[in-house]
């Protein structure tokens, strides 16, 4: 079964993990191309992550990449690594933040 990326992003609230991310802000724009594509605003902060389908006047980092690339990504069906320097994941701003932020999910 094909998991969408609107399910896996509308549950992210209830699959994140506090202490992961402990006591970090974070202001994650993602944008998604394609059929199941849009645009979202994944927010950490005092331990708690809310989503919204918006657009973030100045987020720490925007990830850009295929709707379905993100989905294969969240279910570790895709190197982050590999998509990452083959071009299909772009990020502008804070890199590392990137980096961190799928250890924040459980997945």
């Amino acid at each position: 079964m094909t998991v969408r990326a609107q399910e896996i992003i509308n549950a992210m609230p209830g699959a994140f993990l506090p202490a992961k991310a402990g006591s970090t802000k974070a202001l994650v724009q993602l944008d998604l191309t394609g059929e199941d594509g849009g645009q979202w605003v994944i927010d950490v902060a005092n331990g708690q992550c809310q989503v919204r389908q918006e657009v973030a006047a100045k987020p720490d980092v925007t990830v850009t990449m295929a709707s379905e690339d993100f989905a294969a990504l969240y279910q570790n069906q895709l190197n982050p690594v590999q998509a990452f320097m083959s071009g299909k994941i772009k990020v502008a701003g804070n890199v590392g933040l990137v980096m961190q932020l799928m250890n924040w999910f459980e997945r």
